[in-house]
């Protein structure tokens, strides 16, 4: 099990950018796929990046590709995003989340990941 912590998010313009943290517990970080989710209000939650173990590949949704970059400091057990050039449809809740698998596209799948944070609000205003 791993014990996973967001931070970073907040109040942007759009055209800003932000970048959310994720602290994981355990000795065993390096191990594990990490993905980004959201959760946007009366929305399901939808996949936005995941990143291998190693950090050496990442996958993204096509909604965010060019913007976003997901990585990830095994030293730190800590997972980031940058966000770029946000849009207000950029508007949500971000988890991050662990599982033990890297396969694409099966990695934009929320089912596959058994651990999950508690989330952090970003906004992003017109």
């Amino acid at each position: 099990q791993v014990q996973l912590v967001e931070s970073g998010g907040g109040l942007v313009q759009a055209g800003g950018s932000l970048r959310l943290s994720c602290a994981a517990s355990g000795r065993t970080f390096s191990s594990y796929t990490m993905g980004w989710f959201r959760q946007a209000p009366g929305k399901e939650r939808e996949f936005v990046a995941a990143i291998s173990g190693t950090g050496g590949s990442a996958y993204y949704a096509d909604s965010v590709k060019g913007r976003f970059t997901i990585s990830r400091d095994n030293a730190e057990n800590t997972v980031y995003l940058q966000m770029n050039s946000l849009k207000p449809e950029d508007t949500a809740v971000y988890y991050c989340a662990a599982t033990p698998v890297y396969i694409e596209p099966v990695i934009s799948s929320a089912v596959v990941y058994g651990n999950w944070g508690q989330g952090t609000q970003v906004t992003v205003s017109s």
